[in-house]
């Protein structure tokens, strides 16, 4: 049998991680190991538990999610963190992402959603909530635009197939639902993703669409 994903929930309401852990033990195949109620209180928690996946609120008292998230990240490289958020933490959200999280769930998510997410997340995968998948790249470019022509600093350029596929991951869309849009298997998908991370030297999606704004390339 699967070992269940270990999980550290870091929210400064109790009742919201109360319902995390409710969400997913019904799920099931998830071990809730730890819950803080700041920032200070997760890294404690990680160093103790060495949980799999950090499910990290943005907005707390003290230590914020964004601060606690890149002070896990400078101990512990290999650290996992989904963001818990709200359409109204755009701007924590970006930040977030800089600091090192490999994506963010909406706090409104589904038991269902939330699961996929997290073990998404455990795998090394990134998620980015399809939602406001597309809010995140624009802002980045906005916030960082390209000062170099499309292409440039990549050893090799993306065909026009691998920019089609970039561009619907970087809108959060899975590798089935892009095949479905190129009528393309899902197996064929998941080779080019792969092909796209080596060319842009990212090591997952978040990174990947990111890096493809920064290039100008989407």
């Amino acid at each position: 049998m699967t070992a269940p994903i270990r999980l550290l929930i870091v929210d400064d309401q109790r009742l919201m991680r109360e319902g995390l852990r409710t969400l997913l033990e019904l799920e099931g195949g998830f071990v809730i190991v730890a819950e803080a109620g700041e920032g200070q209180e997760a890294l404690e928690a990680y160093n103790t538990h060495q949980p799999d996946v950090v499910l990290m609120d943005i907005r707390m008292p003290g230590m914020d999610g964004v601060e606690a998230t890149r002070r896990l990240r400078s101990g512990w490289p290999d650290v996992r963190v989904l963001i818990l958020t709200t359409f109204s933490d755009d701007a924590l959200v970006f930040e977030g992402l800089r600091a090192g999280a490999l994506g963010y769930v909406l706090k409104d998510i589904s038991g269902h959603e939330l699961a996929h997410a997290v073990r998404t997340v455990a795998s090394g995968g990134a998620h980015l909530d399809p939602a406001v998948a597309r809010k995140v790249v624009a802002e980045f470019g906005r916030l960082a635009p390209p000062a170099r022509t499309p292409d440039a600093g990549l050893a090799e350029t993306l065909s026009e197939r691998e920019l089609a596929v970039l561009q619907l991951l970087a809108e959060g869309l899975t590798n089935r639902e892009i095949g479905l849009r190129l009528h393309l298997t899902e197996g064929t998908i998941k080779n080019y993703v792969t092909t796209v991370l080596q060319k842009l030297g990212t090591r997952d999606r978040t990174q990947a669409a990111l890096r493809g704004r920064a290039l100008g390339i989407i």
